[in-house]
């Protein structure tokens, strides 16, 4: 059975990093395109970022130049880097594949304050 878990979100001051960790149990992991997407308060799921199974990237103009996405494929896990964190990148963070293939998770909260 898929499964997907989020985690390492939390409450951060703007200007500050968090990483996100999400543990894919899927099949042929490595050969998968991974992506990183989040859902804010009253809106709809947007794509933040992506990663080709060759470990090509790609990222929302948004996030572009703050986060970072990266695997591991002996732990079947994707990672999102959040640096110089805006309030505007609070949301409920999610991990599936490129094209939301898999079954949703619970996703991590991240909510950047003062």
């Amino acid at each position: 059975q898929v499964q997907l878990v989020e985690s390492g979100g939390g409450l951060v001051q703007p200007g500050g990093s968090l990483r996100l960790s999400c543990v894919a149990s899927v099949i042929m992991f490595r050969s998968r395109h991974m992506a990183w997407y989040r859902q804010a308060p009253g809106k709809q799921r947007e794509l933040v970022a992506t990663i080709t199974s060759g470990g090509n990237t790609n990222y929302a103009e948004s996030v572009k130049g703050r986060f970072t996405i990266s695997r591991d494929n002996a732990k079947n896990t994707v990672y999102l880097q959040m640096n110089s964190l805006k309030p505007e990148d609070t949301a409920l963070y999610y991990c599936n594949s490129e094209n939301g293939l898999f079954a949703w998770g619970q996703g991590t909260q991240v909510t950047v304050s003062s």
